[in-house]
């Protein structure tokens, strides 16, 4: 989902450009990159994209959320035909929308959602790349929810952050509205909706959830650790493949 940004100022201009700045990497090869040459072709000029906010490598999104400053006179429609008609078939523009000059796709955020998608089994060869295969482990989901309800709320989640490599601090107060599993069949699903999200913080939910379901973790330890605000090696993360961001709220 792209919203198109009208000509105007942002306050937070330097800050947006470092955080975005980010996905980009030297190969040029990232979703940031490819869109934004997309964009060069377009309006035969350098346009700096700003996202909603970053994932791990490995992660997918149903629903992300970019905007960019840009003179088109042309209609939306017409707009997002030219940007799609040249990009890969891995990556697909939604929707594009004007917004007012106040909008920023971090910034303006008011919470996220996330699916995390696991497997009781081995995956088929068209599935394995968007899930965790748990092979012969079995949960126990209701053991699960009853954690997830404790984790809800307004808290402080250091025990399920990591930090990233170029040494930024960040916050870690966030409120956690929704966390619940549910299951079908052998296929267990993650819900989860919160203000905002630390590095990492879902894939170590979910890490640390299947513990306390396959009964090696128990739920006064999980507490412990979340309460003291430390993460110990028994806390552990889940692989990037089968995390999704579903939606961004604004």
């Amino acid at each position: 989902c792209i919203r198109l940004h009208t000509p105007g100022e942002w306050q937070n201009d330097q800050i947006a450009w470092h955080i975005i700045e980010q996905q980009s990497q030297p190969n040029k090869n990232t979703r940031q990159d490819i869109i934004e040459q997309r964009l060069f072709c377009i309006f035969k000029k350098n346009i700096r994209i700003f996202g909603s906010g970053r994932t791990d490598a490995g992660v997918h999104a149903n629903n992300q959320v970019f905007h960019f400053d840009a003179d088109w006179e042309h209609g939306k429609d017409k707009l997002s035909l030219a940007i799609a008609s040249g990009l890969p078939r891995s990556i697909r523009i939604k929707s594009v929308q004007e917004t007012k000059n106040d909008f920023h796709a971090q910034f303006s955020v008011i919470k996220k959602r996330y699916t995390y998608h696991l497997l009781e089994g081995t995956a088929n060869p068209f599935e394995y790349r968007f899930l965790w295969e748990l092979k012969g482990k079995k949960l126990d989901i209701q053991k699960m929810n009853i954690l997830a309800k404790e984790l809800t709320g307004t808290h402080d989640f250091a025990a399920f952050g990591a930090k990233r490599g170029n040494g930024e601090n960040e916050c870690t107060i966030k409120t956690l509205y929704l966390l619940s599993f549910s299951r079908t069949m052998n296929y267990i699903t993650l819900s989860t909706e919160a203000s905002g999200y630390l590095y990492k913080m879902v894939r170590t939910i979910v890490g640390t959830m299947i513990e306390v379901g396959i009964g090696t973790l128990s739920q006064e330890y999980v507490m412990e650790c979340f309460r003291n605000r430390q993460r110990k090696e028994k806390i552990v993360t889940a692989p990037a493949s089968g995390l999704f961001l579903d939606k961004v709220y604004y």
